[in-house]
């Protein structure tokens, strides 16, 4: 085991070492990082109990010791396994749709009381459906029935929009045919 007073010699020995080398180089020394342990060190008896030798301590140059207190005091954090994704599995579409599109909803259209004029297009996402309210079987067409799903019950007229595209509806009312445009995304 080491003796204390050994142990300081070594120490405050270290800290003259340093203090001239640092002088003599004509820059002024500076105190280490707060998370850097102090460069002195301490003797430390080896397996035969003698202290060892400990060496002077160094000082490096200034674009080492930014480097290395870079290091010491930002380590990296912990990394899990890297996700990974097969070649032919293609990206995932964006969720968010436009801002003026209403979305997977029901959209009520009550003719008695709605002016079609003032409704020129509307914007859905799939599964929307465009509620139009009275009128008679068959009034309503749309120009592609293969992106829509219709069904006619009691003087209301479902249509759910099941794909992607741009349907026109034509709703019939006072004698004039009033189209909208629907967009589906």
């Amino acid at each position: 085991m080491a003796e204390p007073g050994r142990a300081t010699m070594w120490s405050a020995a270290a800290l003259v070492a340093l203090l001239t080398g640092a002088a003599a180089c004509g820059e002024t020394p500076v105190a280490p990082l707060p998370v850097q342990p102090p460069a002195l060190s301490t003797a430390t008896p080896d397996r035969s109990g003698t202290p060892a030798t400990a060496a002077a301590p160094t000082r490096p140059s200034p674009s080492t010791t930014r480097s290395t207190a870079a290091a010491t005091v930002r380590p990296s954090p912990p990394r899990g396994p890297t996700p990974t994704r097969s070649r032919s599995t293609p990206p995932p579409a964006p969720t968010t749709l436009p801002d003026a599109c209403l979305g997977a909803v029901r959209y009520d259209l009550v003719l008695a009381e709605t002016e079609l004029a003032l409704v020129r297009s509307l914007c859905f996402a799939t599964g929307g459906v465009l509620r139009i309210r009275g009128i008679g079987p068959g009034e309503v067409t749309v120009d592609r029935e293969d992106l829509v799903s219709r069904s006619y019950e009691a003087g209301v007229v479902d249509i759910r929009f099941v794909r992607v595209g741009t349907v026109v509806v034509t709703i019939p009312q006072n004698g004039t045919a009033y189209p909208i445009t629907v967009v589906v995304v």
